[in-house]
């Protein structure tokens, strides 16, 4: 398939979800998994890794045997008219001055830093999956509480109109109502236009379109206990730091790969080859040629070259090391900014349950009490504002605690299966990965 009809295809698919209105995720948990399935960003930067992967394998080339066969055929004025030659080529190197094994030490270190990258584009997209499910909640519970709201404006209207007719309520205690219902229907649509853009967002990053979600989602696991745990395990386990370090391993091996461009080398190699040319009609065949030797080279003089490698791979590894520093001191700073994040969510959460409470107590109180004439219309729209502005506080808050918790595992590189699917299977850590020897290389 060409790239265009692929993308095509994409877009068809998108099209085809839009009517359909069915949905495969409707639990966090569901989300999570099908965005694993599915999404196109992982996939991609999964591709990439095992691209990555390729390079150890082609550093040790460099220090195996090879052998290769040539042909030729020609003409030439000179009396041999036609002619031919075909030889065999083989050629071992014995010792490199460590050019391979230092070229295998940085390959392997690079591969053990692209894992570190693919474990942070899963966080990457894992919490984009959790932002995109947070979202698509909070407009679809706002939209709830808008309809709701709007129904029971409709019956206080009708009431009021009633009220009206029969001479116990005057013309603006239905005017009053009308206009709070026309305000509540403009925010319906505001929050219909945010529940289809939640919608499409999240279709992007699980790739199926959602139906109604669990409100109730429970704490993922691998949270820290308190801020120093969170901050020993983002040392030990965050991505990125250990992608920096992995980088900055490969740069040290690249200044003795530099360095060895200095040293001797020294190769084995052998040919065997055979000619024939033609003579008044006939093949005539020269003798066979048979060749094997050992080849050694000294680098003597290259013009500074190989100091200025050098100098260029240790200048590289220093920055790399600041870059690790730099990183670190992100790390700390990105747990100590989730956790105080987490925790004002949680209170906002907590104080939310409380405020929503009081304000359907007050609510209920402000209705009977209006049924005996001691309240006011006037009371019954504040009270009806008041619990929807409580409702929709509590949704904001969940939402918020379910994208700060995700925020707090990604910073202390927790944030992959095992959080949400209780997968047990964790990442390889980079460190136990690199494998640096080869017993077929020869230095």
């Amino acid at each position: 398939m060409t790239r265009r009809a692929r993308i095509g295809a994409a877009l068809m698919a998108g099209a085809v979800l839009l009517p359909s209105g069915t949905a495969q995720a409707e639990t966090l948990r569901d989300a999570i998994a099908m965005a694993y399935a599915t999404n196109p960003t992982l996939a991609e930067a999964r591709a990439r890794q095992e691209a990555l992967e390729e390079r150890p394998e082609q550093a040790r080339a460099q220090g195996r045997p090879t052998l290769s066969a040539s042909a030729n055929g020609g003409y030439d004025d000179l009396g041999y008219g036609n002619a031919g030659s075909a030889d065999l080529r083989a050629a071992m190197p014995i010792w490199t001055g460590g050019r391979v094994s230092s070229s295998v030490r940085a390959a392997s270190y690079d591969v053990a830093a692209g894992e570190q990258g693919l474990r942070d584009s899963e966080a990457a997209m894992l919490e984009r999956v959790v932002a995109a499910y947070a979202d698509l909640l909070f407009a679809q519970e706002a939209v709830e509480v808008a309809r709701i709201g709007i129904g029971r404006l409709d019956r206080q209207v009708d009431e009021a109109q009633f009220r009206f007719d029969t001479g116990e309520a005057t013309r603006t205690d239905v005017a009053q109502l009308e206009a709070q219902r026309s305000s509540v229907v403009a925010n319906l649509a505001d929050a219909e236009a945010a529940l289809a853009s939640a919608r499409a967002g999240y279709r992007a990053v699980v790739g199926e379109e959602p139906e109604e979600l669990a409100a109730d989602v429970p704490p993922p696991a691998l949270l820290p206990a308190d801020l120093t745990s969170a901050r020993s395990s983002a040392e030990e386990a965050n991505p990125r730091l250990l992608e920096r370090l992995r980088i900055a391993d490969a740069s040290e091996a690249r200044i003795d790969r530099a360095r060895a461009e200095g040293a001797p080398s020294v190769d084995l190699a052998g040919a065997y080859g055979r000619g024939l040319r033609e003579s008044g009609g006939d093949f005539r065949g020269y003798d066979s040629a048979a060749s094997v030797g050992v080849t050694l080279r000294i680098p003597l003089l290259t013009g500074g070259l190989v100091a200025a490698q050098v100098r260029e791979a240790e200048a590289s590894a220093r920055a790399d090391d600041y870059a690790v520093l730099a990183e670190a001191r992100e790390t700390i700073r990105s747990v100590d900014t989730a956790w105080a994040a987490l925790e004002a969510a949680e209170r906002r959460e907590q104080a939310s349950r409380t405020g929503l409470a009081a304000a359907q107590l007050a609510l209920d109180g402000v209705r009977a009490e209006y049924e005996f004439g001691l309240r006011s219309t006037i009371d019954i729209l504040l009270a009806e504002q008041s619990y929807r502005s409580a409702q929709l506080a509590l949704a904001r808050a969940r939402s918020d605690v379910l994208i700060a918790q995700a925020a707090l595992l990604r910073a202390t590189g927790n944030l992959d299966r095992r959080a949400y699917l209780g997968d047990s299977r964790p990442f390889a850590d980079a460190r136990d990965s690199v494998n640096t020897s080869d017993p077929s290389v020869g230095g």
